[in-house]
């Protein structure tokens, strides 16, 4: 099976979506389709062996939709153009149609003398001449509405204002063409609707056009982040083309970015973008990273560094060594993960969704409806004027785009504003949960301190020297993979102790590790394993210690102690004003750790925690999750660690570290890209701004045609005598389109 996100040309509203996922969701080999109108595009698992994207673009196409398999943004912006162009010409005549229209209104009231009989026959034989041309030109998307209802029995927005605006200009030219014969018997139905066709054809390109500009601003992030790709390399490769090292004969050569292969030494000079992902192997300098970091603050680095594909160095000169390229760089991992979250759906939509599947036929229902209302209850003479004026109103004014644009828009704008503050958002369910978190859960190493402890005190009892004691330790450490044991590992190196073999090397889950140096059995863990191991130890010892928040990592054989050293980890300088900021939104914190109980109740007295649960396996995370949701709460939890990945699954939503371990980032529905725990806050304030917006975004688009239906349909008539004219329901939902996206854009300029 083969998912992927493809670009639909031809959308014109909600119920568009609505007919592509159930024309698609009919052929085989689909497994899953999902259709976004705000972005245009739908994501489509399908087995390859079956079908192709070409086929299924070819079941779509009769419907008035295609694939945009070759995504072009000069044709797009030059279609832009076209259409700006026509609305352009449309607009003077529009205005000339309204300034007519309404110097009859006013002479009627005697606000202005009654029109001039030489002026009113010229209107009379302008207007037709216009109305052919909007229709015919402008309008040629809605006739082609029409004619795919007919054909196909599809119907979208296009059919709604194609029906609506052909029936006003036919009636209107049958008036035009048969007037001395109509006046003899239906004097009171003489009245033309071109100024209809005219006026409400060209608001509704024109909100077209302003709802497509103001869309291309909400999918704005993509293009950013698009633009900071590197388009060319300069690398060091041998006088054969193969990456080498100037010691090795190579040269300098600039090569497009697409030709950058594993282990090319790239030479980076001031102001340069970096191309692929890599790690720096000679020269030093500071690199900009705000565009994975939000940090505005250049970054050192040095030899051993590793360096992002996008971030701009800023001073010195290097080289790095290329480890990641094309799709496994973190730019293009970022992009994936925007493009992807900006695609989906949150649950909220599924009401809009539904209801804009069968949203066009009930109104088509509606309108006929209220034509025949007015038939039966005004008779010929007023029933075909106001009927007229009701069926073209309800058609025009009830079309979905304003609620299928409601929640796409905002999700767009969100994730894209996640994206710039370094906040990456797997998909939109997982932005609309976090908004309900009343819970967070955090783990301590590497979310709220560094997660780079360092050896800082050693308490040696055997006879062994102080050298040959760490040797043991570090040797063991250097099979495990937890951060305190990098930190045993590091102080050996930076010691020069040696590190020699260990044999039948085992991880003790949640409590240590165990192997063989030099013949001998050796354990190295907490105070857990040590009571496992039923060793006689005076744990009052290490309490000084723990008490100032550091862990203990005792030696041990099976007969005796041979002491312990402690690692320290510093908390972060945000954890503080991160867990003070949570407890304003009403969030509740705990942290659950393997870590030492002392050295967690310390952490967690220093930043303000509200509850720790310490020295707890991966399992126990995962208990306590599914503890705290079975009792009403909606719980995020937040690390980055191997460990962490099944309590990271079973939140609601899970939020990993970027500076952790790649399955925590693949089980969480969240990354934070620095590792900066503030980002958390941020995360969650931006899915409560998102939320609101998508919610503000509904009651307008509910409000307009709740309100705006009955009244074009005339159900206000006989109590207060207000009939909505078609003229101001095109208005009304051109706004509708642009008033929604323009609330969503305003999520940008929101501060987090």
């Amino acid at each position: 099976m083969e998912e992927s996100i493809y670009k639909i040309k031809g959308m014109h509203c909600a119920s568009c979506a609505g007919i592509i996922e159930k024309t698609l969701k009919k052929e085989k080999g689909i497994s899953f389709v999902s259709v976004n109108y705000g972005n245009e595009s739908a994501i489509i698992s399908f087995d390859e062996s079956k079908t192709n994207i070409q086929i299924l673009s070819g079941k779509i196409k009769p419907l008035g939709y295609s694939f945009d398999l070759e995504k072009d943004e000069k044709k797009e912006d030059s279609e832009l153009k076209t259409m700006k162009e026509k609305i352009m010409t449309a607009v003077p005549i529009a205005i000339i149609s309204i300034l007519f229209m309404a110097w009859e209104i006013l002479s009627k009231y005697g606000v202005l003398p009654e029109i001039g009989e030489v002026p009113k026959w010229f209107f009379h034989h302008l207007m037709p001449i216009f109305a052919t041309y909007i229709l015919f030109v402008l309008g040629k998307p809605y006739l082609l509405g029409v004619y795919r209802f007919v054909r196909h029995g599809k119907a979208n927005m296009d059919t709604l204002i194609g029906i609506g605006t052909s029936v006003a200009f036919l009636y209107s030219f049958i008036i035009s063409s048969f007037g001395e014969t109509l006046l003899k018997n239906y004097s009171s139905i003489l009245h033309s609707y071109y100024d209809v066709t005219i006026v409400v054809i060209t608001f509704i390109a024109l909100g077209k056009y302003l709802e497509v500009k103001s869309k291309k601003k909400t999918g704005d992030a993509i293009e950013k982040l698009l633009n900071l790709q590197a388009k060319t390399a300069l690398v060091v490769r041998d006088p054969e083309g193969k990456p080498a090292s100037y010691g090795a004969g190579g040269k300098e050569i600039e090569i497009p970015i697409n030709e950058v292969t594993h282990g090319d030494f790239i030479v980076i000079k001031p102001g340069v973008r970096i191309p692929v992902d890599g790690i720096l192997t000679e020269g030093n300098s500071y690199v900009d990273e705000s565009m994975i970091s939000g940090e505005p603050m250049p970054v050192s680095k040095k030899v051993g560094d590793v360096v992002v594909a996008g971030t701009l160095n800023t001073t010195g000169a290097f080289i790095f060594k290329a480890t990641k390229i094309g799709s496994e760089t973190m730019l293009a991992h970022i992009i994936k993960m925007v493009e992807d979250a900006q695609g989906s759906k949150a649950p909220i939509q599924a009401l809009a969704d539904k209801i804009s599947s069968i949203f066009v036929p009930i109104v088509l229902v509606v309108a006929f409806l209220s034509l025949i209302a007015w038939f039966v209850f005004g008779g010929i003479s007023m029933g075909l004027s106001y009927g007229l004026m009701s069926f073209v109103g309800v058609l025009v004014i009830a079309c979905p785009c304003a609620l299928g644009l409601a929640t796409p828009t905002a999700i767009i704008v969100g994730v894209g504003k996640g994206a710039r503050e370094g906040i990456l958002i797997k998909d939109a369910r997982i932005l609309q949960k976090l908004h309900e978190v009343d819970i967070i859960v955090l783990d301590k190493t590497g979310t709220i301190t560094k997660g780079k402890p360092t050896l800082v005190d050693i308490e040696n009892f055997s006879k062994k020297t102080d050298e040959e004691f760490l040797s043991i330790l570090a040797t063991l450490e250097n099979k495990s993979e937890h951060p305190i044991a990098h930190a045993v590992v590091n102080y050996a190196k930076e010691n020069d102790i040696k590190i020699g073999n260990v044999s039948d090397f085992k991880n003790i889950e949640g409590k240590g590790i165990v192997g063989f140096v030099n013949e001998t059995e050796y354990f190295v863990g907490n105070t857990k394993l040590i009571k496992d191991l039923g060793m006689p130890f005076d744990f009052s010892a290490i309490e000084k210690y723990t008490m100032e928040g550091k862990t203990p990592v005792i030696v041990a054989t099976k007969n005796e102690i041979l002491g312990f050293v402690m690692v320290s980890d510093e908390i972060k300088n945000e954890s503080k004003k991160a867990v003070a900021d949570l407890h304003k939104l009403g969030i509740k914190v705990i942290m659950v750790t393997g870590d030492d109980e002392r050295a967690a109740k310390y952490i967690a007295g220093v930043t303000g925690i509200d509850e720790v649960v310490a020295q707890v396996m991966p399992e126990d995370k995962l208990k306590k999750i599914k503890e705290l949701q079975e009792n009403g709460h909606v719980v995020v939890m937040a690390g980055d660690g191997v460990n962490d990945a099944p309590a990271l699954s079973q939140a609601d939503v899970g939020i990993a570290m970027a500076t952790g371990t790649d399955i925590a980032i693949e089980s969480a529905g969240i990354t934070l890209l620095s590792g900066d725990i503030s980002k958390l806050v941020k995360a969650i304030k931006l899915s409560k701004i998102t939320m609101r917006g998508i919610k503000q975004n509904l009651f307008w688009a509910f409000f307009y045609n709740v309100v705006g239906i009955p009244l074009a349909a005339g159900l206000f008539y006989p109590l207060f005598g207000w009939l909505l004219s078609p003229i101001f329901a095109g208005l009304a939902m051109a706004l509708s389109s642009v008033s929604v996206v323009s609330n969503s854009l305003r999520i940008k300029a929101k501060k987090l």
